[in-house]
């Protein structure tokens, strides 16, 4: 593995973000705005969906080698609905073991075949999925028509990832025949094939499910499992038989270093080949210091939800719009990144496509103390429970939000939970808390998918307890549209909505940067943050 080499600037690089920068602005003086990096550039080109600094072009692959990849957090399971099917939670690797029946192009802005042949549609609610012939699981058994509906039967029984919103609009799943699956849905859903591009798409073996008690891995992906120690790595072996052009790799192997700064550090000396950084420090200073990768940016990154259910603060209005009013998102990312990142409360940045312009709730804690005092008069007695984590950003976002709800009069009472399952419990399943920091995290290719389980009053994912019918109204509409442009007038007015209801505050716009050495090439994004890994190859 080799180190990390600096590049030469490309022209191209400014479309895709690839530009410099690492830390705060010391000031606006020296630095321009709050609004550009360190060095000087604009977030905006930085934390904007697309590859950065990629020039593999007719590059010949080279076959053999290992690709070490850092990542975000350990897979403890490879049984998909056990496990979370995105890049931030191992879904990169239960992808490399059982692909995906179809992928997301991030250049093309279009869902593209991988498993299957073909997926087509005459009106977004009959989806007619077309198989490769000749297709084989890793146990050599085919992988066929009758093989994709029990997967997802299997799937959606078991309530995983993304399973809910299939289910509630998945009507039925019929084998035609060997090769072809009709899926017919409840509604017009325009981007469906973000669930076969995931955790529903990750097609397993009938023989890895059927001892409910002894799970096995087996899919029809490039690699299968060789070796798994907890808390060190997972290896994963090139299939000879796979049915696509590659793997070139002899092994992918995934490996957990703990927070971004380590992960950075392993990726600039050659411990690793690739590394998945969510924090806004590192993954500007790895664009600062001009590696490859792969830019993920997400609207709400980073947001409050307030518990709008009976018997909790937020059940009143007033309340909720009191916090938003109160919340500086520029004084939050100070603290807790030291002002990397993106500070909004709108749900998309500027530079995603589906930015609406609609102007947030400015801050204005006059206006919050005046709101804070009517619900007072009423009963309310000004206290809050802010739930955080307990790792260090946590605890300094814990912080910074408690000054500026107590400076308009709020009395808070932070709690830190220190497991990602504690919090899961209490917001999701729970629902026991007042306000609770939380990353919503909306990718640009299916804002749908997010915003329907947050939002939609009936949604088993709505931890606020908002409900709203002209909301629900508008996720219906939104459903049927496949781009932006369709859908851009139905978002207007969804986050409008979204301002003058206060189901949440935004803090800052995400961005995942998946970052790699020169020596790695043929990385393939697809959705949910995850990549395939079948034409990666090592020089």
């Amino acid at each position: 593995m080799s180190p990390h080499l600096r590049r030469l600037r490309l022209g191209s690089l400014a479309l895709v973000g690839a530009l410099a920068v690492s830390g705060c602005t010391s000031s606006a003086e020296e630095e321009g705005s709050s609004d550009n990096t360190s060095g000087g550039q604009p977030k905006s080109e930085i934390y904007t969906t697309g590859m950065v600094g990629v020039a593999d072009g007719d590059t010949e692959p080279v076959e053999g080698g290992t690709l070490t990849v850092a990542e975000y957090s350990e897979i403890r399971t490879l049984d998909p609905t056990k496990s979370y099917a995105n890049g931030a939670a191992g879904g990169s690797a239960m992808g490399a073991i059982y692909d995906t029946l179809v992928r997301y192009d991030h250049e093309s802005q279009t869902f593209e075949p991988q498993l299957a042949e073909s997926l087509t549609t005459d009106d977004n609610i009959v989806w007619t999925l077309a198989l490769r012939d000749g297709v084989e699981f890793a146990d050599g058994t085919p992988l066929d028509a009758q093989s994709v509906v029990d997967s997802m039967k299997y799937y959606t029984d078991n309530f995983a990832y993304q399973a809910l919103t299939l289910m509630a609009n998945l009507k039925s799943s019929k084998v035609v025949d060997d090769r072809t699956v009709e899926f017919t849905l409840q509604r017009e859903w325009a981007t469906f094939p973000n669930m076969l591009a995931g955790g529903p798409g990750m097609i397993l073996a009938p023989a890895a499910y059927d001892d409910v008690f002894d799970f096995e891995p087996i899919g029809a992906g490039p690699f299968e499992l060789e070796t798994y120690a907890e808390g060190e790595e997972l290896v994963l072996s090139a299939r000879q038989d796979y049915w696509g052009e590659g793997p070139y790799l002899d092994e992918l192997r995934f490996v957990w270093l703990g927070g971004d700064d380590a992960k950075l550090e392993s990726l600039t000396s050659g411990g690793v080949d690739t590394a998945f950084m969510r924090g806004p420090g590192p993954v500007e200073q790895a664009i600062d210091e001009e590696f490859a990768g792969m830019m993920f940016a997400t609207g709400l990154g980073t947001q409050i939800w307030i518990n709008s259910r009976e018997g909790r603060p937020g059940e009143d209005p007033r309340v909720r719009r009191a916090v938003a009013l109160a919340i500086d998102p520029e004084v939050y990312l100070q603290r807790v990144t030291d002002g990397a990142g993106v500070p909004t409360k709108e749900i998309f940045p500027d530079a995603s496509p589906w930015s609406t312009g609609v102007p947030p709730l400015e801050t204005d804690p006059d206006a919050a103390r005046a709101l804070l005092e009517e619900a007072k008069a009423d009963g309310f007695d000004g206290t809050v429970r802010y739930l955080h984590g307990a790792d260090g950003p946590g605890t300094a976002g814990g912080v910074a939000v408690k000054a500026m709800l107590e400076d308009v009069g709020f009395t808070v009472e932070n709690e830190a939970l220190r497991s990602v399952s504690d919090q899961i419990q209490r917001l999701y399943i729970d629902h026991d808390y007042d306000l609770a920091v939380a990353a919503l995290s909306i990718p640009d290719e299916d804002p749908y998918s997010r915003l329907i389980g947050a939002l939609q009053s009936s949604s088993r994912q709505n931890t606020s307890g908002f409900s709203n019918f002209e909301m629900d109204a508008l996720l219906a509409d939104l459903q049927a549209a496949a781009t932006p442009e369709e859908g851009i007038g139905t978002m207007t007015k969804i986050e409008r909505l979204w301002h003058e209801k206060v189901p949440g505050v935004g803090l800052a716009a995400g961005g995942t940067f998946q970052a790699w050495n020169d020596n790695v090439h043929g990385m393939e994004p697809t959705s949910e943050t995850m990549f395939l890994y079948d034409r990666a190859w090592v020089d």
